[in-house]
């Protein structure tokens, strides 16, 4: 006989208790411990997951190791395929996560229908929504294929008969948190139901070659909601991200056994659905002001692919204390680190001046070679005097106020020749070794000193 007790859990790191504390030791957050029946069986590991469909007894030598290289299932979407790592990996788990109304649904309907037009058996299942309301919303994305199968289901038995009998090649949860397993007497959504619903998940992926892909909401605090566990579990961690008022969205993956998690996927959100940005850099410089003091253009490397995207500064005269220091799609730490260069190396009087920095389009920007490109732009703005909208700058900035060698730089100014730009510069030491792109001047610079006057003139 199955014998029921309570165990109070952390829904966000998944630590257990026996009884209640208003601060969880694991993850040190406040008021997420919750109590949750829990049954406990002779048979403990009857949902343990297997991770491929064969058990060894015996360790063997990798070189041994017969692997069946077996091809990508390409999703129809250029954009998805390269956050993938060229695309769907079959027996693969995939976690989509985002804030809601952010598009997670419409991306996985839209590249479901693709698969499905190519001959591919997609099972979408929606533990939200009717199959009415999921009819209605591939009818208005115009999103319908015959190999196309919808189910509105939440309980995973039903689930687990409903993959079988369809033998799909690509399966879609919609939730996570709406999935449960009747077995558990906690609720959908919490800490038990989202773990074991997830492993039961990874067994039919790893056994059957069934590629899954399961949605999962994202918390306040910006992670997937759920235990931290939940990453570990899955193959790819894919995030979906954009302001609700803006159009653009970016895919990014946070994680990925089967491809680099460095590349980023562009969709605009119209009335038809998500659809690709071929060419972002022209996106995100189209509604760039000419001109105007505090403005710079970088040619950032998001994966393989260079984007130029444009950094906003504005510096002005503080009214308290404490100078202030914001910044979006940059590292703050960064900033005020910059600033202190300027100051110290340069002699920009600083301490005493705001300052708020924007990368526009919504992009963030992580490599150290935007560094030269956010000292420019709040330099300009301090001096109130404009950059040339055909510069684009490039370079990582030292404590010393250095200019130091970045890489690729070959990709980042061909890019930037190709969208029209005239003059780039440079770290000094990336001079040399390559062929310059016609129509486009290059010049080195050693120290931020340097490109101040060249930039600035002074």
């Amino acid at each position: 006989m199955a014998k029921k007790k309570t165990k109070f859990i952390c829904q966000e790191c998944g630590y257990e208790s026996t009884k209640w504390m208003g601060k969880c030791p694991g993850c040190q957050n406040w008021n997420t411990m919750v109590e949750e029946f829990v049954e406990t069986k002779t048979d403990t590991r009857s949902r343990s997951f297997v991770t491929s469909g064969q058990i060894n007894s015996t360790a063997q030598s990798i070189t041994k190791v017969v692997s069946d290289t077996e091809e990508r299932i390409h999703t129809g979407m250029i954009e998805l395929n390269r956050v993938l790592g060229g695309g769907i990996v079959p027996g693969s788990l995939v976690l989509v996560g985002g804030d809601p109304g952010i598009g997670k649904s419409t991306l996985l309907l839209q590249s479901s229908a693709l698969l499905a037009r190519q001959g591919h058996k997609v099972l979408y299942i929606s533990g939200e929504e009717s199959v009415k309301q999921t009819k209605l919303r591939a009818d208005r994305l115009d999103a319908s294929a015959d190999d196309l199968f919808v189910l509105a289901e939440t309980d995973l038995d039903y689930i687990e008969k409903a993959i079988k009998d369809v033998s799909p090649t690509l399966v879609i949860i919609d939730s996570i948190q709406t999935v449960f397993q009747a077995e558990i007497a906690s609720a959908p959504g919490s800490v038990s139901q989202v773990r074991e619903c997830t492993a039961a998940f990874m067994k039919i992926a790893k056994t059957t070659g069934i590629a899954i892909f399961i949605v999962g909401h994202v918390t306040k605090q910006g992670s997937i909601a759920g235990p931290k566990l939940l990453e570990h579990m899955v193959d790819s961690v894919l995030y979906f991200e954009g302001e609700r008022h803006h159009t653009y969205r970016i895919l990014r993956a946070v994680k990925n056994r089967f491809g680099s998690t460095n590349e980023i996927g562009i969709f605009e959100m119209k009335e038809v659905g998500l659809e690709e940005v071929k060419n972002p850099s022209e996106v995100f410089l189209e509604d760039r002001t000419e001109g105007a003091a505090g403005s710079t253009v970088v040619a950032s490397m998001e994966g393989t692919r260079p984007v130029l995207v444009e950094i906003q500064a504005l510096v002005s005269p503080t009214s308290f204390g404490n100078p202030r220091r914001m910044a979006t799609g940059i590292d703050h730490n960064r900033v005020s680190l910059l600033m202190a260069v300027l100051e110290k190396r340069v002699g920009l009087l600083l301490q005493t001046q705001d300052a708020y920095l924007n990368v526009a389009g919504g992009v963030r920007l992580d490599e150290p070679a935007v560094d030269l490109a956010i000292a420019i732009s709040i330099a300009s703005s301090f001096r109130n005097q404009a950059t040339k909208p055909t510069d684009v700058v490039i370079g990582e900035i030292g404590l010393t106020g250095e200019v130091r060698r970045i890489s690729r730089i070959e990709q980042r100014i061909n890019e930037a020749a190709k969208l029209g730009f005239k003059r780039a510069i440079i770290p000094e030491k990336n001079i040399g070794g390559w062929q310059f792109p016609a129509g486009i001047e290059i010049i080195g610079v050693s120290t931020v000193e340097d490109a101040l006057h060249v930039i600035l003139g002074g």
